[in-house]
């Protein structure tokens, strides 16, 4: 079971919304808006998809990576490095 299962319906609806963000942005583009509305867009969107990002690796961490240390073993180095180079990716983005 996912992390994000309990809060997958809420996390659907936002990713719908930064998807209207984007297009909303491909709109402006396309009608030649200023640049600068264009880059608040943007931003806004790049802000929304950080925020889902960060809930989800909240999740993984509250659940995936907890349980697999409660039970030990490989599997709870293999969780903690894969939260490493997941938390890595969104720092370098």
């Amino acid at each position: 079971m996912a992390g994000y299962s309990s809060d997958k319906a809420a996390l659907a609806r936002r990713l719908r919304r930064i998807e209207g963000q984007v297009r909303g942005i491909g709109r402006m583009v396309d009608e030649d808006a200023y640049c600068i509305d264009v880059l608040t867009q943007i931003s806004a969107a790049t802000r929304a998809l950080e925020s889902v990002a960060l809930q989800l690796l909240g999740d993984h961490l509250g659940h995936c990576v907890t349980e697999a240390i409660t039970k030990g073993g490989p599997e709870a180095d293999d969780k903690l490095r894969e939260a490493r180079q997941a938390i890595e990716r969104l720092v370098r983005s």
